[in-house]
């Protein structure tokens, strides 16, 4: 092999550890251990946590919907008692929960990603602890 060989494949292999780290979302002191099976264990490792479970959140058009209609229920009884229009008070209702049923998905849809991410990290740390790894993280 030449230089430029050499170079080009400890770049690569700097590559794929770096993103394996990165996929990661760990930190392992990596110091005076075997390389070969550190990346067995990180593959194994990362197979673990694909098990975890990836939850959905309901449509977007289903929060609206129930967010609109429960709006359109609220203010055509709450202007309706108030003795004004029924039917005004079910479009303002309307709009209002429509804005909060966009809202209502958005954070649901965050909350699972970040939970997803959690477990999926926590999985990871176990594992590699578990083999006798320092995580650092």
């Amino acid at each position: 092999m030449n230089i430029n060989t050499k170079t080009l494949l400890l770049g690569a292999t700097l590559l794929l550890s770096v993103s394996t780290f990165a996929s990661a979302n760990i930190i392992v002191d990596t110091k005076g251990i075997d390389t070969q099976q550190y990346h067995a264990d990180m593959y194994e490792c990362e197979q673990l946590s694909s098990q975890v479970d990836h939850q959905d959140t309901d449509s977007l058009g289903r929060d609206i919907l129930r967010s609109t209609t429960k709006g359109a229920l609220i203010g055509a009884a709450g202007s309706a008692i108030g003795g004004g229009s029924g039917s005004k008070g079910a479009k303002v209702g309307a709009g209002l929960g429509l804005i909060g049923g966009a809202l209502k998905h958005g954070r649901e849809k965050r909350n699972a990603e970040a939970n997803f991410e959690n477990q999926t990290d926590e999985v990871m740390h176990n594992c590699m602890v578990g083999r006798g790894y320092t995580v650092l993280n």
